[in-house]
């Protein structure tokens, strides 16, 4: 099938080995890639992780059945296309599963053939699907709403994602390293939504002082404390009947978390220093560069809280997980940066190489400040490999790196975000410890780091140790 490889793997879930292999076999020899489950808590898990474009299941499982498997691809995405294979003489069961939203059905003894042209139908519908969705984003674009360049499967999840959220006053929390993006998902969300006539009001958590941060975000009275000689607005008050942004959610005080707690729930809040409420009709995108779930786990995040931010998580992938869309946005900088300096270069071959050869810690931000960079060093009308200072790579400066267990570590930046990067780099060897302990076994490697299954599986997908 022409194109199949722009799709994300076909998830087929049998028991019988003989019947999945040559099921399987039938849809690689089509150019298809297809992750296999036998049941339905694997088939539930391989959803999640491996965000499947298609779905084929039989409705006889040994654990579960069809339904739930069903059930559970329409709970991470409402337009994933389910197949579902029925005995023959059953097909009251396949009527029944298109009832609860399966796209089509299979009577067993399966012909490999019909089912490569269901399969087939079925992703040529998800990309008319995709394609629409893609086409609102560009009209949006050219109404005034953030661009997200690129064109990598990675990034078009996004999105969907994107697109799907916005309409909704759904709470967002968009997860994903510094410097992917994660504040240009939050513009999109609101340009694209009903509320995108209204502020977008962003407050960066991390950057003010905790003493600071209440009055930011509520407000206060005059005479609520001393220099208060008026009243002045929070940041909830100013995004009324808009967006309010969170960046660096993780880094509320828990102090404020229950205050924020309450005005997301009731939608009403005290200002420092108030007599009666304050009602708002704000909503909230929340990002962050840590795992929120785990340090709910060692409670340095409200549970309570966490689960009302993440109604609607989107992960923004780091830059080395969207190579193909180096040289894009690379160019895209030049262009914009050229216009801005009155100068006239261009990334020559060997240059966007390296640029994709490079692994990015900073991501996109850094992206565009090595672009800005390299404008200014080139002095010719191409930029070369040198003009962009690859070489030295920032995680291991030479002349100070720490030996031993902190050698390549990354040093750079304030002491707060050193800290917060050590956090994240000791939950990613004590994981990847748990389930070599473990070998392999994912429910013994959860028991034993005291979290549930459900957990461990998030923060493997999220951290990508099953790569």
């Amino acid at each position: 099938m022409a194109g199949a490889s722009d799709f994300a793997p076909i998830l087929l879930v049998e028991d019988r080995d003989s019947l999945r292999t040559m099921l399987r076999r039938s849809l690689e020899a089509r150019g298809h890639t297809v992750v296999e489950a036998v049941d339905q808590p694997a088939a539930e898990a391989a959803i999640r992780h491996s965000r499947p474009d298609l779905v084929v299941s039989d409705l006889r499982l040994p654990v579960g059945d069809g339904f739930g498997v069903l059930r559970a691809a329409n709970d991470v995405d409402p337009d994933l296309p389910v197949i579902v294979m029925t005995a023959y003489g059953s097909i009251q069961d396949a009527v029944a599963a298109m009832k609860e939203g399966a796209l089509d059905f299979l009577a067993k003894p399966v012909d490999p053939d019909h089912l490569v042209l269901l399969v087939e139908r079925a992703l040529s519908r998800r990309r008319v699907l995709i394609e629409n969705l893609l086409l609102k984003e560009e009209l949006a674009t050219r109404l005034g709403a953030p661009r997200m360049i690129g064109e990598s499967a990675a990034l078009k999840q996004v999105i969907l994602a994107v697109q799907r959220a916005a309409p909704s006053d759904a709470t967002v929390l968009v997860e994903g390293e510094s410097g992917t993006g994660k504040e240009l998902v939050a513009r999109a969300l609101h340009a694209l939504s009903p509320r995108s006539a209204r502020p977008f009001v962003a407050i960066n958590c991390a950057a003010i002082p905790e003493p600071l941060l209440e009055a930011e975000l509520f407000g206060y009275e005059r005479g609520a404390f001393t220099g208060a000689t008026a009243r002045k607005l929070g940041k909830f008050e100013i995004a009324h009947r808009g967006t309010l942004f969170l960046d660096e959610v993780a880094d509320l005080p828990l102090s404020l978390q229950a205050k924020i707690l309450r005005a997301l729930e009731n939608r009403t809040f005290d200002r420092l220093g108030g007599l009666s409420p304050v009602h708002v009709d704000v909503r909230i995108v929340a990002a962050t560069n840590r795992t929120l779930r785990a340090m709910v786990m060692t409670r340095g995040f409200r549970e309570d809280l966490y689960f009302r931010l993440s109604v609607f998580p989107i992960v923004v992938p780091p830059l080395r997980d969207r190579r193909d869309d180096i040289p894009i946005l690379a160019r895209h900088f030049v262009d914009r940066l050229c216009r801005e300096v009155k100068k006239r270069v261009t990334l020559s071959a060997a240059a966007i190489a390296a640029l994709q050869r490079y692994d990015w810690p900073g991501n996109v931000r850094e992206l565009q400040n090595c672009i800005e960079r390299a404008i200014i060093l080139a002095s010719g009308d191409t930029i070369q490999p040198e003009h962009l200072k690859l070489e030295g790579d920032i995680r291991q400066p030479p002349d100070r790196a720490p030996a031993g267990r902190w050698a390549g570590f990354d040093w750079s930046g304030t002491l707060e975000e050193v800290a917060r990067r050590a956090a994240a780099e000791a939950e990613q060897r004590k994981l990847v410890m748990a389930l070599s302990d473990a070998r392999g076994n994912r429910a013994q490697a959860a028991g034993a780091l005291g979290i549930p299954l459900s957990d461990l599986l998030d923060l493997i997908r999220q951290r990508r140790l099953d790569e």
